[in-house]
């Protein structure tokens, strides 16, 4: 049967809020995938944009995206042929060093990627692969740390679109590298807690590259109004298995040619 890609907009409105007031009080919500499904995933997005436009209107500031769902193995659980894409905003970011309160957010856990600087706007739909290349002013290790308003992580497609793809907090490593001479693909990376691995990957599990997973992400945003801008970051898409974290953790990504990057968990609340 063909999805009905109207989109009602109480129903989306009333999504929304409950993603908010999950990330507001810290008790996640149930799957909203019966809600919206019958939108399709413009539906999805659109409870995105909601979200978006008001922690915009209540003073957050927009500094860059993230790409989800980069994995062929994950876009296929999901019954999904595309990547999908999320927000950042600057109260996101941690800065390395400073130990991350698990408070801040629900379900934590963690993921080594590789994140792009923008050196310039890019505006176009179809920016070109070359364009993409000239616009990487630098890129640095990053933890992403992902999160579900979803209880028990229970998501489809529909519901990590519309909880900003399952976005939480960021960690960027702050040793830049310039692309010059840097194989992306072929980026090795081992994540590690207490010297034991807990995942492992390679740039090549970013839609082939994090330089195509970007060149769709600007293509994308370009096409939805809200291009990317010199400055912004780009969390590129996970190098391998999202794994689990737990208070006083201290996570070390270290992914080759790129650098090493590490997030440390506060061991007690607060």
């Amino acid at each position: 049967m063909a999805e009905d890609h109207s989109i009602d907009h109480e129903v989306i409105e009333s999504a929304a809020r409950a993603l908010r007031e999950a990330a507001a009080t810290g008790t996640p919500v149930g799957a909203i995938r019966e809600q919206i499904s019958a939108g399709g995933i413009a539906a999805a997005y659109a409870v995105q944009e909601v979200n978006t436009d008001h922690y915009l209107a209540s003073g957050r500031r927009l500094v860059g995206r993230k790409i989800g769902l980069t994995s062929l193995a994950v876009q296929r659980q999901l019954g999904v042929d595309q990547p999908d894409y999320g927000m950042l905003f600057a109260d996101m970011d941690v800065a390395e060093g400073i130990p991350v309160s698990l408070d801040r957010v629900i379900q934590p856990k963690v993921e080594a990627e590789i994140a792009i600087v923008v050196g310039r706007d890019l505006p176009y739909p179809d920016l070109t692969t070359a364009e993409m290349i000239r616009a990487v002013e630098y890129v640095v290790p990053a933890i992403e740390i992902v999160d579900s308003r979803v209880a028990n992580w229970d998501i489809k497609i529909w519901d990590t679109i519309a909880d900003n793809a399952s976005s939480g907090l960021f960690v960027l490593g702050a040793v830049p590298r310039k692309l010059d001479g840097l194989d992306l693909r072929s980026c090795g990376m081992v994540m590690e807690v207490k010297g034991e691995p807990i995942s492992v990957g390679a740039g090549i599990a970013c839609l082939g590259s994090p330089i195509t997973a970007s060149l769709w992400l600007a293509r994308v945003m370009a096409k939805a109004g809200r291009p990317l801008l010199e400055g912004d970051v780009i969390l590129s898409g996970a190098l391998g298995p999202m794994a689990g974290v737990s208070r006083g953790d201290v996570v070390e990504a270290r992914i080759n040619g790129v650098g090493t990057v590490r997030a440390a968990f506060a061991s007690e609340a607060g």
